[in-house]
């Protein structure tokens, strides 16, 4: 296991800034999920820690050991990327000992470890086999399998999962999951998808445009959002967001009606709050109304939207309700159920 520091990471691409000065520490034995849009930066922060990629300046340490300057081969770490990148005329077993060979060890102890491997991610029946006969799934735990054998101190994973179907998907970051805990290993996982993020890590690292927007528990993040970019990226249906105006201490205009906050808060501020905490009143006149413009039921959840005012206000309910496009609808939202963040800043008052 191995804990890493970044101080004052910051890389640029000519006159293009794309990371602004990250600062981390990341615990022995912790999964990170790093998440982001496109373009945000954290496919660049993960080849800059695993050293396929210079940085502009700022330091990178592992397990207390500068290594900002050192080759891939020197930081001890293992990546498993995006494609599978296995060898096509190799077999499992040759794709998996290969990175043992590069380190010169012996054909022994390349066999004890790579039988370890293939035991652990349930390989061995496939050992002898060529990538090509290999399903999707397979083929990721050989890359696994590859990364695990060096017995590195940081595992890097690149977007493993985006080339596999949704299924396959859910089985196999459980799998990877176990597997860190299993072995203990300090992580940091890359990718797109939130619910990757809030369901595998120890915490998420939320980029935006290069910035740690907040770096926070899972539940902390879709709970306590420290933003309104952090509140509307995290959720689905994505958090509703309104913009209100002063009337009194306590008191903001919103949805056409009066809603009340802290006395404390007297500038104009946004007002979030989740879909799911939203209630569709069967009596009584709720605290705002509007028009239905869709309605979405996936099964589990009726998913609609409702034009109150100017605003598309989305609400998600877990029973069944007879609601179409063109109802009108009385909605109510708990005070505490509301978060308030600063209009001119965006974060979280």
């Amino acid at each position: 296991m191995a804990h890493v520091t970044v101080r004052g990471l910051r890389k640029a691409f000519g006159a293009v800034e794309v990371l602004h000065g990250l600062d981390i520490a990341i615990a022995d034995g912790e999964f990170i999920a790093v998440l982001g849009e496109s373009g945000c930066g954290k496919s660049t922060f993960l080849r800059i820690v695993a050293g396929l990629e210079d940085a502009s300046s700022g330091e990178i340490e592992i397990d207390g050991r500068e290594v900002t300057h050192l080759t891939p081969k020197e930081r001890d770490i293992a990546m498993v990327f995006q494609t599978y990148a296995l060898y096509p005329h190799m077999t499992v077993r040759e794709n998996i000992e290969f990175p043992l060979e590069v380190l010169d060890l012996g054909k022994v102890e390349r066999s004890r470890r790579s039988n370890e491997a293939a035991a652990l991610l349930n390989l061995e029946p496939y050992l002898d086999r060529k990538p090509r006969d290999l399903s999707g799934g397979q083929r990721q735990r050989v890359a696994m399998a590859r990364a695990i054998v060096r017995e590195p101190k940081v595992f890097l994973f690149d977007e493993p999962l985006s080339n596999l179907d949704a299924k396959l998907r859910v089985q196999m970051r459980g799998e990877i999951r176990r597997l860190q805990q299993r072995l203990g290993v300090t992580a940091i996982y890359v990718t797109h998808d939130q619910v990757e993020a809030l369901t595998m890590a120890d915490r998420v690292m939320l980029l935006n445009a290069g910035r740690i927007e907040q770096f926070a528990p899972p539940l902390e993040l879709y709970d306590r959002p420290a933003s309104v970019f952090a509140a509307a990226f995290i959720g689905s249906p994505p958090m509703n967001l309104v913009d209100s105006e002063p009337v009194a201490a306590g008191t903001v205009k919103a949805l056409g009606t009066s809603i009340a906050i802290p006395d404390n808060i007297t500038r104009p501020v946004t007002l979030g709050f989740r879909p799911e905490h939203v209630e569709v009143l069967t009596e009584g006149p709720g605290q705002f109304s509007g028009r239905v413009d869709s309605a979405e039921n996936t099964g589990d959840r009726l998913n609609i939207s409702v034009e109150v005012g100017q605003d598309l206000i989305n609400v998600s309910i877990s029973d069944r309700r007879d609601i179409a496009p063109g109802d009108t609808v009385a909605l109510s939202v708990a005070p505490e159920r509301l978060h308030i963040f600063d209009r001119e800043t965006g974060r979280r008052v």
